[in-house]
C-alpha cells in the first residue's frame, strides 16, 4: 500500500517521538474489565509507546492466582504488538509489610508468579510501592519503625530470589509520608543492602515530594535522585501536584518543572519509559502532548 505523503510525515514524527520520548498510559485508566483485544482498540488511538499493565485491574476474567500461563501471557503480548504497543512495567501492587501474615504471604506468591511470566508479556518488570503497616498502604506511624523496614527487607530478598532465577527485574516505587521506603536516602539503603541486578527503581518525582513540601529548589530535587539511583531508574511516572493542595493531578497542570526533570532524562535516562499516572481518557491526549512539547529538542 502507497501511503500518502502526509501519512509518512506523521509516522516519522511518531516514530521520533517514540525513540527519543517514550510515552506510555497506565492501562487501567483507560480501560477496565475489558479483552486484550478491547484494550488495544481504545489504547491505539492515543498511540502510546508502552504500557503499565495490571491485569486483574483491567481484563475480564483476569487469571486468578497460579492461572497465568506463557500462552496467556503470549496472546496478550501479540494483541498489543499488533496495535504497536509494547508492556514497560507488569504491575502487581502489593504490600509487602501488610500486618496480616497470611494476606502478605499470598500477596507474595502473586508477585512471585508475576516475575516467572513478565518475560512471556515481552517485559521485564514487575512494580511495585513498598507497603505499610496498614493493609490498604495508607499511613501507620509504625511504618517508620526499624522493625518494618527490616520486614520489607526479608519480603524483598525473596523476591529478588525468584527474580534472579527467571532473569526478571523487581521494580520497586518509593513514596513518600507513608510507604516504608519514603524518602531518596531509604531508597540509597535498600539498594545498597541488595546489590542485585535484579532490583531496579520507577520514579515518581511527586511520590517523592516529602509532605511538608521541598526544602530545595525543584532542580536540586530531581538531581539528588538522579544522583541517588539514576543508573537503575527503569521507568518514569509522570503526574503533577499543587503544593499543600494536590498530587495527583495530570502531568502539565500543576507545579511539576517539567522543562528540568526532562532536560535530565535526557541526560540520564534518554529512551526510559515514561508512563502518565492520573490521567483519564479526557485528559492523556493533552498530557502526552505537553510531555512532547517540553522535551528538549
Amino acid at each position: 500500500m502507497v501511503r500518502p505523503a502526509w501519512a509518512v510525515g506523521t509516522l516519522l514524527v511518531l516514530r521520533y517521538y517514540n525513540i527519543m520520548l517514550q510515552i506510555g498510559l497506565r492501562a487501567h485508566d483507560y480501560g477496565k474489565n475489558v479483552t486484550p483485544e478491547k484494550l488495544a482498540e481504545i489504547l491505539s488511538t492515543y498511540r502510546p509507546a508502552s504500557i503499565q499493565l495490571a491485569l486483574a485491574k483491567v481484563f475480564s476474567n483476569a487469571p486468578k492466582p497460579g492461572g497465568i500461563s506463557p500462552g496467556y501471557a503470549r496472546r496478550v503480548r501479540q494483541v498489543l504488538e499488533e496495535r504497536g504497543i509494547a508492556v514497560a512495567v507488569l504491575g502487581c501492587y502489593i504490600n509487602p509489610v501488610h500486618p496480616d501474615a497470611d494476606a502478605r504471604e499470598a500477596q507474595l506468591r502473586s508477585f512471585e508468579e508475576h516475575l516467572r511470566f513478565v518475560r512471556d508479556f515481552g517485559c521485564a518488570l514487575v512494580g511495585t510501592e513498598t507497603g505499610s503497616r496498614n493493609p490498604d498502604c495508607s499511613f501507620h506511624p509504625d511504618t517508620e519503625k526499624p522493625e518494618t523496614f527490616d520486614l520489607f527487607c526479608k519480603s524483598l530478598e525473596r523476591l529478588l530470589v525468584v527474580a534472579e532465577k527467571c532473569g526478571s527485574i523487581v521494580a520497586i516505587e518509593p513514596v513518600a509520608g507513608k510507604h516504608t521506603v519514603s524518602t531518596i536516602e531509604k531508597m540509597q539503603q535498600v539498594l545498597c543492602r541488595f546489590p542485585s541486578p535484579a532490583l531496579k527503581v520507577i520514579y515518581d518525582p511527586v511520590n517523592l515530594i516529602p509532605l511538608a513540601g521541598l526544602a530545595e529548589s525543584q532542580d536540586q530535587f530531581f538531581a539528588r535522585a538522579f544522583d541517588a539511583f539514576g543508573d537503575v531508574i527503569v521507568a518514569i511516572h509522570a503526574k503533577d501536584f499543587i503544593a499543600g493542595k494536590a498530587k495527583d493531578l495530570p502531568a502539565g497542570t500543576g507545579e511539576l518543572d517539567y522543562p528540568s526533570l526532562l532536560k535530565l532524562v535526557r541526560e540520564r535516562k534518554p529512551g526510559v519509559d515514561i508512563l502518565l499516572e492520573n490521567s483519564s481518557p479526557q485528559t492523556g491526549r493533552v498530557a502526552m502532548e505537553f510531555l512532547q512539547k517540553t522535551y528538549p529538542g
